[in-house]
């Protein structure tokens, strides 16, 4: 079985089909994970990069935004490094919280303990 880590830019072009090759060729990617072909493996810097070009690059809303990569690391083919704290940080990013700041709140939920922060609006929610 190959091992393979996922770029952002795959990611992105599956969400948005914005390049038709390259939809198709990620597209071929994910079906040979969900055959068990090929390990599929995605971190949180780069769940992180989608969310930051999805909004800054392609002005989707945040809830759009936190639909597409909800529903994409919920894929069970798929390796999610962290996969409790980033199904987790979409009720703090939906609040208006920037995605590190989600991170911090629901890893803080999962794990326990406080974060230390100057920021008052991380804070508060």
């Amino acid at each position: 079985m190959t091992i393979s880590i996922l770029d952002a830019n795959v990611l992105l072009r599956f969400l948005v089909r914005d390049n038709t090759a390259q939809y198709n060729q990620a597209q071929q990617w994910f079906k040979e994970a969900e055959d068990g072909r090929r390990k599929i493996i995605i971190i949180p810097l780069v769940v992180a990069e989608a969310c930051y070009v999805l909004g800054s690059f392609y002005g989707q809303s945040r809830d759009s935004i936190a639909d597409m990569l909800e529903i994409f690391i919920s894929q069970r083919w798929l390796q999610v490094e962290e996969r409790d704290v980033l199904l987790g940080v979409w009720q703090y990013y939906r609040k208006g919280l920037h995605f590190v700041d989600s991170y911090l709140r629901a890893w803080t939920d999962i794990n326990g303990g406080t974060i230390l922060s100057f920021d008052k609006a991380l804070l508060k929610i």
